[in-house]
């Protein structure tokens, strides 16, 4: 069964899509209250939602119903062929990594099933028609941005103990005025 995306605002029906893996809701928790504790130390980030936390695998940007018909198969194999798994979610970066911030974030370290497995999603974009990544993967999740420049703030160690690996999503993102929408596209299951 393919994708029916929506209309998009052109008029053509192609969707700005990508590949993550979700946090569980005990993560997201964990990540508001970590967000309020470095609020007073990072003036001038707007932190993202919670709710809309992801570690993005593969962003594909424009995607047209075609490419999404040839990227899902080659998910749903990549999926059934990594075993679920568990990411310890911890460390406070920036990006970049020196001047002015533009990007607050916590690591996550992989298992290497799901290493293997964002290489299949890369693997999977570039069959689909999409260009290859440039920038090598840096398994993170985003906690806010900068719009302007700033100073960079001192970031106190944070361990959040672990999260569960158990599922690929293709998510649709529409950009809005409050944040990004992310829609789920396609759910698969991990290993099977």
């Amino acid at each position: 069964m393919g994708v029916a995306p929506a209309a998009g605002p052109r008029g053509d029906d192609r969707v700005r899509a990508f590949v993550a893996l979700p946090v569980s809701e005990r993560l997201k928790t964990r990540l508001a209250e970590l967000m309020r504790d470095l609020a007073p130390g990072a003036p001038g980030i707007r932190f993202v939602r919670p709710e809309g936390v992801h570690l993005t695998l593969r962003f594909l940007g424009s995607t047209s119903p075609e490419q999404l018909r040839v990227l899902e198969p080659r998910l749903r194999l990549a999926a059934a062929a990594c075993p679920g798994g568990e990411a310890h979610v911890s460390g406070l970066g920036l990006f970049p990594d020196r001047g002015s911030p533009h990007v607050l974030w916590i690591g996550l370290a992989l298992p290497e099933s799901v290493r293997a497995l964002q290489q299949a999603c890369e693997a999977a974009a570039v069959a689909a028609g999409m260009a290859p990544e440039a920038r090598p993967f840096h398994a993170h999740l985003t906690l806010g941005r900068w719009k302007d420049r700033a100073r960079r703030p001192d970031l106190p160690p944070a361990d959040l103990g672990t999260q569960p690996i158990e599922e690929l999503i293709l998510f649709r993102s529409e950009l809005r005025a409050g944040g990004a929408l992310h829609t789920p596209l396609r759910r698969y299951r991990l290993g099977g």
